[in-house]
């Protein structure tokens, strides 16, 4: 008796001892490999679309590097890109990466590689864009996109009051950006947080009665579809000397499309949104063409990833982390560990103190 009794403690104190040495192996409370200054970390970004997803690499290789990791930095290709990421993270996780941070071109076609490299022990980190409907997810960094949404929404009302003050009613159309994207719909909905009431109540029509997200996306956040509907809709609507007073524009590279459109068109020229501080853009925005912007310091958002990836090698919990997010954050199966980070608001009246901390953009802006 007493001889199986001492087998079944020894046992136990083994399995024990096990689990402790299997803990001590996790990071951040996950079941995660436990990650090392030297590793390499994955960075998965899509397709070059706009200027910020071009900024992106040497951001994080930059971050990665004086943080002390290994960068392993790729883009999807331009053509058959969902694949493409597919394939590039599952060669990751083949690699060994220990973390792989992943900025998705379809958010929703990602499922498989996240378990992929759960099962390997990898840390995931989804970046700027949500990946949908998995738990397969550990952290979220990204700018508090619901709010963006919401400052574009705003601004068309602030622009359209400032440029006719004696109007009492505004027309205006609605554009957003990929159904691809999980964070295309989360913009819109920030937007129209603030744009519905005032449709409801008759201040803003939307003469085209195109204000569904499906109605009005973008495939692909493509300037040559914005700028087709944008021609389509002037044809379709605009044509009998009805006036557009805004556009809300989720983004820059589509604003410019947008513009584009309404001057071949000899439209005087409305309120246009954007996003992403596009050095493109800021001259628009400095002689008055383009309305505002969004700046999403992408150095920024890259640096907020990284310090997560710090934070877990050092066995700690990373700082700023908000788990109740459902806003930003849900991804149609859980609510994301999420960090959040301000976006700003841009127009002529503020940008060289916005841009202040970035020389190219400040330059632009005082030169406007």
């Amino acid at each position: 008796m007493r001889k199986s009794l001492f087998i079944g403690i020894a046992a136990a104190t083994i399995a024990v001892t096990a689990l402790a040495g299997c803990s001590s192996a996790r990071s951040g409370g996950d079941s995660s490999t436990k990650i090392a200054k030297g590793d390499t970390v994955g960075v998965s970004l899509p397709a070059k679309t706009s200027q910020n997803w071009v900024l992106a690499q040497q951001s994080f290789k930059s971050a990665l590097t004086k943080a002390g990791f290994k960068a392993d930095v790729q883009y999807a290709a331009a053509n058959n890109t969902v694949s493409d990421q597919q394939n590039q993270i599952e060669a990751m996780i083949t690699k060994g990466d220990k973390v792989i941070i992943i900025a998705a071109q379809d958010g929703s076609q990602l499922g498989t590689q996240v378990a992929d490299a759960k099962k390997a022990g990898i840390t995931v980190i989804a970046w700027d864009r949500n990946i949908l409907n998995t738990k397969n997810v550990d952290y979220y960094v990204a700018f508090n996109n619901y709010l963006v949404g919401q400052l574009q929404g705003q601004a068309l009302l602030d622009g359209m009051k400032a440029a006719h003050p004696d109007k009492t009613t505004f027309n205006i159309e609605l554009f957003a950006g990929a159904s691809t994207d999980a964070n295309a719909t989360v913009f819109f909905n920030g937007a129209m947080s603030v744009l519905k009431p005032k449709i409801d109540d008759g201040t803003l029509k939307v003469l085209s009665g195109q204000t569904t997200f499906q109605q009005v996306q973008t495939d692909n956040w493509d300037p040559k579809n914005s700028q087709a509907r944008m021609s389509n809709l002037i044809t379709s609507t605009y044509s009998n000397g009805a006036e557009l007073d805004g556009v809300l524009s989720p983004n820059d590279t589509l604003g410019r499309s947008i513009i584009t459109a309404i001057k071949a068109a000899g439209l005087p020229n409305p309120i246009v949104t954007g996003q992403d501080s596009e050095t493109d853009s800021i001259p628009l925005i400095m002689e008055g063409i383009q309305y505002s912007t969004i700046y999403k310091n992408t150095d920024e958002e890259a640096q907020g990833a990284v310090k997560v990836v710090s934070a877990l090698a050092a066995g700690k919990e990373p700082a700023g982390v908000d788990k109740n997010d459902k806003t930003n954050a849900y991804n149609g199966t859980i609510t994301v560990p999420y960090v959040a980070l301000k976006p700003i608001l841009v127009t002529k009246a503020n940008a060289v103190e916005a841009y202040a901390n970035n020389p190219t953009l400040e330059a632009l802006a005082k030169k406007g």
